[in-house]
């Protein structure tokens, strides 16, 4: 008897590149004044409690609501490195705009400008401010902000990419 090939055949059509996210674009296709927006994120205890553990970060400040009322804070403040995070380009959608031309992400800053807390909803964005062609590459830099849910700015900082230009 023979035996059946019963494992999936390939199709001929099938193309993964036609399954990106949105259509992939060059360091000439950007815009200055382009926003990537990242989903806005409630923070929880469990969130503060994770981040802890990464960056054994333990100051009371942190976690001990008593201690951080005792030294003028409503509650336990969100480590700022935990808010920075929110602004990684692959938090939004730039990384897929982008597409194959990423070459490094070069220079990160920021200055947190209002207490984060548990309970808080951040709107972190990326836009593009510069676009510095150099060589055979090109600077991308973002303005990297987030807002809460009451609309204040609580981080304002900026990004430098290094992307490939084709």
């Amino acid at each position: 008897m023979e035996q059946q090939n019963t494992e999936p055949q390939a199709s001929a059509e099938f193309d993964p590149a036609a399954f990106l996210v949105v259509p992939a674009r060059t360091f000439e296709d950007l815009r200055i004044g382009e926003v990537f927006r990242a989903p806005s994120r409630t923070l929880t205890d469990a969130h503060a409690a994770a981040f802890q553990t990464v960056s054994a970060d333990n100051h009371p400040v942190h976690y001990d609501a008593e201690w951080a009322r005792r030294h003028g804070h409503s509650a336990p403040v969100v480590h700022g490195l935990q808010v920075l995070a929110f602004t990684a380009p692959g938090a939004t959608l730039f990384p897929h705009f982008i597409g194959e031309v990423f070459i490094s992400f070069l220079e990160v800053s920021c200055t947190f400008l209002a207490e984060v807390h548990s309970g808080d909803t951040l709107y972190p964005a990326l836009t593009v401010t510069g676009l510095e062609p150099k060589g055979s590459d090109g600077i991308v830099v973002t303005a990297a902000t987030i807002h809460d849910q009451r609309g204040q700015l609580v981080l304002a900082g900026q990004h430098k990419y290094l992307l490939r230009i084709q």
